[in-house]
Order: structure tokens, then sequence, then C-alpha cells
């Protein structure tokens, strides 16, 4: 078996040396600190000496020792000394790479705190990716195109956060969990819809953070095996990512699914979602990431455009509709409408949708007007929503593929009827 390159090693174990830290120690900030030094040591030294025969010891070694100096370092260190000082690197931290247990238990809780109500939604994400998904904070920042001392000051409040709250590093109540495991998903569904579709830059996709939240994803699917909205949500992504390759035309530019080359869909990953969502539907409740990997899965199997099963698509998104009040399902099965019984009625549900003041700058809504009017013939209208489209969204490509839509509109000659 090939060996894992190093920063993907580093990557891999961020998340059980922190949490084995924490766990013992407590102090998140602190230990997230120590850690972050162990990993800037291990990259330093591994690729010069080599990689160690226990490297999940070697960082806790190292880890364990610089958190040591800084908690001798805090005013309030009495009985943290003297805790230190009785503890020696035991047995237990050096254990065969086969007893791993706790290592799996450990991660989930440290999802679990990044992933706390208590934070607001982008600490949870930052911690997130910083603490379990092991990027610096450099690399969270440039996801998020924000400057490094902004990210900076976003994960220090985040772990103040968590030390003023008094949260502890355990595992959720029974009656907390439920929530609890619903705000980890939500989280890496935050982190991949960044990634597949981001808000704002240059180009259209960030590889980075898409592959990131499958990785996340697939590691919270391992530690809860039997929970279909963890397996919902990994078909989610699988099924949706899959479509990346033809997603972007030579230049970068947007390419619409009906016009993707679908040869160049990812066919291991389609296979794999529906796997997924096909044994996840039918074992318990079906929540929203199921449906939406349903959906997914119609698109994905569809081998041409004009074959997609708009019918089926519509009933799933009315199902979706009935578990939540969300704009943006209400507009996706707007749509699906207008495939399924022509654009008249999907324009007539938009219409209902235009005074939701959760959509008031998003560019999804005048985007999909358009669209539905250029299919009826309304040239002007759809024209002038492209341009509103354009005007309101923040990433460079779609910009361009909106304006391109409403240039066409205008040069070309109507279709003779």
């Amino acid at each position: 078996m090939p060996a894992i390159p190093a920063e993907d090693l580093l990557r891999e174990l961020t998340p059980q040396v922190l949490g084995a830290l924490v766990r013992r120690f407590g102090h998140f900030a602190t230990a997230e600190d120590a850690v972050q030094e162990a990993l800037i040591a291990a990259a330093e030294r591994w690729p010069r000496d080599g990689v160690p025969d226990d490297p999940r010891a070697w960082l806790i070694t190292v880890a364990s020792r610089r958190l040591t100096d800084l908690l001798r370092r805090d005013q309030a260190r009495a009985r943290r000394e003297e805790t230190v000082a009785r503890w020696m690197l035991p047995e237990q931290w050096l254990a065969p790479a086969a007893d791993r247990l706790q290592d799996a238990d450990d991660t989930l809780i440290l999802l679990f705190l990044c992933c706390h109500p208590a934070l607001t939604p982008a600490s949870q994400i930052a911690l997130t990716l910083r603490a379990v998904g092991g990027l610096s904070t450099a690399e969270v920042a440039r996801a998020f195109l924000v400057p490094e001392a902004t990210m900076t000051r976003r994960i220090s409040r985040g772990k103040q956060r968590i030390r003023d709250s008094g949260l502890r590093f355990a595992p959720p109540t029974a009656a907390e969990r439920a929530d609890r495991v619903a705000a980890v998903l939500h989280v890496l569904y935050l982190v991949f819809t960044e990634g597949y579709a981001r808000t704002a830059g240059p180009g259209l996709l960030r590889t980075d953070l898409t592959a990131e939240a499958i990785r996340l994803t697939r590691l919270v699917r391992r530690l809860l095996p039997e929970d279909p909205e963890v397996a919902g949500l990994l078909a989610l992504m699988l099924l949706t990512d899959a479509r990346a390759p033809a997603r972007t035309g030579p230049h970068g530019e947007l390419v619409p699914m009906a016009e993707q080359d679908r040869s160049r869909w990812r066919a291991d990953q389609i296979a794999e979602g529906v796997a997924l969502v096909s044994a996840a539907l039918p074992r318990g409740p079906v929540g929203p990431y199921q449906l939406q990997a349903a959906i997914a899965a119609v698109h994905d199997e569809a081998p041409t455009a004009a074959a997609t099963d708009w019918a089926q698509i519509t009933a799933l998104y009315e199902i979706l509709l009935g578990l939540s009040d969300n704009p943006v399902v209400a507009l996706n099965h707007a749509v699906a409408v207008a495939m399924s019984r022509g654009a008249s009625a999907g324009l007539a549900l938009l219409a209902e949708l235009a005074d939701d003041a959760r959509l008031a700058d998003d560019p999804r809504l005048p985007a999909a007007r358009a669209h539905l009017w250029e299919l009826t013939g309304a040239r002007v209208a759809a024209r002038e929503a492209y341009r509103m489209a354009a005007a309101r969204s923040t990433n460079l490509a779609q910009q361009r593929y909106l304006n391109a839509r409403a240039d066409r509109l205008a040069d070309d000659p109507p279709v003779a009827g």
C-alpha cells in the first residue's frame, strides 16, 4: 500500500490529536494552539527525518509538551500544573493503530463542539475547517475571501465563546443529539455549497472546499453509519460534485446543466451517491438531505437533459417543501413545475416569491424568471431579468454568464413560431 502523503496524513490526524488533548486537559483554545505548533514542527521535520513509525503518538507528544508550556504560563496555573505534572505519556496514547475507537469518538465530539449552537454560523464554519479540517487560518481566510486578520479574529471569538460559555468536551445529551448532528451537517453543507458555487470571486468552483466537505462528511458517516441524513448529505455532495468537470468551459465560463457534456460527469461518484441514497431512504424518517440527494440522482441518471424525469423531481420538491419553509426550495420547485407542466405554471409560482424578503438580493430569482420568460418567447422581459440577476451576483463567472445570456437575447433574432 503506498504511503499517505505527509500533508494528507497531518490533515487526517489533526482532529484525533486535538480531540485527545482537549479530552485530557480541556482548554480548547490552548490545545488548538499547541496542536498547530506540533503540525508546524511535523511539516518541518518529517520531510527531513522521515515520518515516525507512529505519527499520531509523535504529534500528541509534541503537542502535549507545548500545551504544558502554555498552561504553565497561565496566571491561574497552579492546579493545572499539578495535573500536568502527574500526567505521563501513557500507554493508551501509544496504543496499537487498530485500537482507534476513542479517536473516532473524540473527532465526533470535536465536530459537535465546533458546531455548537452557542456559536455563530461563521464561527462554526471557521472552527470546523481549522480544528477538524486541519486548514490553516490563512487557508480558511482564502476560502471565504476575507483577510487573514479578519479570519483570525473570527476564530479567536469562537474559541473565546467556547471558553466563556463553559462548553464541555463531551458528547451531547440524548435530548441534544439530534439538533447537534443537524448543526454539524448544516455546517458541512455550507462549506460544500461555498465550494461548488462560491458567493464571490473570479471563479465558480473552489475544489479544495468541496473536497474538504466531502472528506469530513465521509468521516461523520463512518462515525454515525446508521444515520440516514448523514448518508443523504454525503450522497448529495457526491452526486452534485460529480458534475463539476463539465460545469465550466475551457476559460472558466459557467456551463448550465442542460448544456453540459454528461460523458465528463464522474460515474463512480454517481454510482456511490445513488447507492447511498437508495439505501438511506427506506431506513427511517426522510429528511431534506435525502430528498435533495434523490433529486440530484434523478438529474445524474438522465442520459440527456431532455430525458430528465421532471415530474419525479417536481414531486420530490413538493415533499421537500412540506418539511421546511425554504424560499430556495420553493424557487427550484417552480422551475421543476415549469419543466414538467409548462413555463407559465412555473412563472405563476415565481410571482408568489417576488415579495419574499429572503430573496430580495438573491440573483437566483431573477435568473429563474429570465430563463422561463425566455422559454415563453418574452425576450425583452427575459433580457431585463438576466441583467438584474447579473447585477445581484457577486461571482464574476456567474455575472459573465448572465450578461452573456442577456446579450444573446439582444443580438439574436426571434425564432419564428
